[in-house]
C-alpha cells in the first residue's frame, strides 16, 4: 500500500493535496451535524492526525460509526487547514476502508488510564500507547545513533556469538544451553557429574554474558570493532534495574590505553544525547511533561558536559568524608554502591564522572594490572540520577600476567587458550567498554523500571510472549 506517514502529513501545509494514510483509531467523536472526528495514529510520531469523516461516505453508518479505539483503517482524503486550536491540519476523508474492527469490550487498551504494571501483562499491545510508542522511537534513535557513531569513526560492526563456553565475567551466573535429556542426563562415572561430552557441543555451553572476549580477537586484527547484541545474566534479581536478557554495546580498540577508552566513552555519550535531542523532540517533551520533570534540561546539559576524571582512591577518600550520608559505608577495597556513585555525580561534581583504577580484587581477570600491583586499569562512567552507565578497562596484554590473573580467579588458562593466543602472537595494548543499552534508554526517557524500555522483558519467573 502506498501511504504517507502521519508525521509527514502533520508537517505539510500543501492544502488541497491528496494523501493516503493508515493506522489505528485512538478516538472517535460524533457530531450532531452528521459527521465524525477520528484520531488516527500510525506509530510514526506521538501526535495523532484528525480525520474528518462525513456522513456522505457510503460506509458511514455501516462501518464508521462502529469504529472504536484499536480499529485499523486506511483513509484517502484531502489535506485542509484545521479550525481547531493545537492542530494545524486535518484530513478530509474521501474514502475510509476498515481494515480491522476492534471490540471495545475485549480490547485492553481503552480510553481509561492503564498502569505500567498492567501493560506488562499485555506487552504485545503496549506499543500502541503514547508512552510505549515514544519509548520505541527513542530506542530506535539511540540504536541508529550508536551505529552511526562507530561507523563514522571507522569501527567495524562485529557479531559476537550468542552461545559460548567462556564466562567473560567469571561470575558463573549464566544460562545453560543443552540438548541432553534433563530427566535422565548421561553421567561421568569417574567424576560423578553430568557428562557434557555427550552434549551437542561436546562441552558445557551457555548463553553469553558479554561479547567482549570475542570482540578483542577482531580488534587485534582490524583495529577497532564494536558489538551490539543481546546478552544474558541468570541473576535472580527482581528489581527495577535488572533484566535477564538485555542488549549491550561493546567497542574494542587496538593500540589504546585507559585514557583513550575514556575519551571514546565521553564522545559516545555526548553523541547519543545530542542525537536524541535533535531527532526525538516531541517524544522527549512528552517524557519531560508526563514521566520525569527536568528530563530535557538534564539531557541538554549532558550533551555538552565536561566529564570529571578521578581515581578510585580519590573517590573513596571523598566518600569516607561523607560516610554519614550512606547506608553502606565506603572503604578502600569495596566496590562502589549506587548511592556512592550518585553522590559523586549529583552532589560532589554535579555532572558526569569517570572513576578510574579500581582494586584488582573487585574487577575481572582481563583488566590490565597497574604498576602498583594493587589496582587495575578499569573505569566506570557515572551519570547523575543513574550512577554507572559504562564500565570498561584497558585489557591485559601481557601473557604471563593474564595467565596469573586467570589462575587467581580460580579458572584454568587452558580454557582460554585462544584468548591467550592474542598475547602470544603480536600482542598490542588495547581497551574497551560496555554500555547496557536498556539503561541508556531508561535514562533518556525517565522511565523508572527497566522492564518498560525493552519490548518483551525477560525476568525471573517471566518469559511470556
Amino acid at each position: 500500500m502506498q501511504r504517507t506517514l502521519i508525521r509527514n502529513v502533520l508537517c505539510s501545509r500543501d492544502f488541497g493535496s491528496q494523501h493516503t494514510v493508515a493506522g489505528w483509531v485512538r478516538t472517535r467523536r460524533d457530531s450532531k451535524g452528521g459527521f465524525s472526528f477520528l484520531e488516527l495514529n500510525d506509530g510514526s510520531c506521538l501526535s495523532n492526525l484528525q480525520i474528518l469523516a462525513g456522513a456522505g461516505l457510503p460506509n458511514y453508518k455501516t462501518e464508521i460509526l462502529r469504529l472504536h479505539p484499536g480499529a485499523s483503517i486506511k483513509v484517502q482524503g484531502k489535506l485542509v487547514a484545521s479550525p481547531a486550536a493545537g492542530q494545524p491540519v486535518e484530513l478530509q476523508a474521501d474514502s475510509i476502508t476498515v481494515l480491522g474492527f476492534c471490540d471495545p469490550l475485549e480490547y485492553p487498551l481503552g480510553k481509561s488510564r492503564i498502569s505500567f504494571e498492567r501493560l506488562r501483562e499485555v506487552a504485545h499491545l503496549r506499543a500502541r500507547t503514547n508512552t510505549f510508542g515514544a519509548v520505541a522511537r527513542v530506542r530506535n534513535t539511540l540504536a541508529y545513533a550508536t551505529h552511526r557513531f562507530f561507523q563514522e569513526r571507522d569501527f567495524y560492526y562485529f557479531n559476537a556469538p550468542i552461545i559460548t563456553a567462556s564466562d567473560c565475567e567469571g561470575a558463573g551466573e549464566m544460562f545453560q544451553v543443552t540438548t541432553l535429556n534433563l530427566e535422565n542426563p548421561p553421567r561421568d562415572p569417574e567424576r560423578k557429574c553430568i557428562d557434557f561430552k555427550q552434549d551437542f557441543f561436546g562441552k558445557a555451553a551457555n548463553l553469553t554474558v558479554s561479547g567482549q572476549l570475542e570482540a578483542e580477537t577482531y580488534a587485534c586484527a582490524l583495529g577497532s570493532v564494536y558489538t551490539f547484541g543481546p546478552t544474558f545474566r541468570a541473576e535472580n534479581s527482581n528489581t527495577t534495574r535488572h533484566l535477564a536478557e538485555f542488549w549491550m554495546i561493546e567497542p574494542e580498540i587496538a593500540f589504546a590505553d585507559l585514557n583513550d577508552d575514556a575519551d571514546l566513552a565521553e564522545d559516545y555519550l555526548r553523541f547519543l544525547f545530542q542525537a536524541v535531542l535533535q531527532e526525538r523532540q516531541e517524544d522527549l517533551q512528552f517524557f519531560n511533561d508526563r514521566i520525569e520533570k527536568g528530563l530535557l534540561e538534564n539531557l541538554s546539559r549532558l550533551a555538552q558536559a565536561e566529564f570529571t576524571r578521578i581515581s578510585y582512591t580519590e573517590a573513596i577518600a571523598i566518600l569516607e568524608k561523607n560516610a554519614d550520608q550512606f547506608e553502606l559505608k565506603p572503604h578502600w577495597g569495596a566496590d562502589l554502591q549506587s548511592e556512592h556513585e550518585r553522590f559523586l555525580a549529583e552532589k560532589m561534581f554535579k555532572g558526569p564522572v569517570i572513576v578510574m583504577n579500581y582494586p584488582k580484587e573487585i574487577k575481572a581477570f582481563y583488566m590490565r594490572l597497574n604498576d602498583d600491583e594493587k589496582t587495575v586499569a578499569a573505569m566506570d562512567v557515572l551519570l547523575p540520577n543513574v550512577g554507572e552507565i559504562i564500565g570498561g578497562s584497558q585489557r591485559e596484554e601481557r601473557l604471563e600476567v593474564l595467565e596469573r590473573r586467570i589462575r587467581e580467579t580460580g579458572m584454568d588458562p587452558a580454557d582460554y587458550w585462544w584468548y591467550c593466543d592474542l598475547r602470544r602472537f603480536g600482542s598490542v595494548p588495547h581497551a574497551g567498554f560496555g554500555l547496557g543499552f536498556e539503561r541508556m534508554v531508561r535514562f533518556c526517557t525517565g522511565m523508572t523500571n527497566i522492564r518498560d524500555v525493552i519490548p518483551f522483558p525477560r525476568t525471573p519467573q517471566s518469559a511470556d510472549f
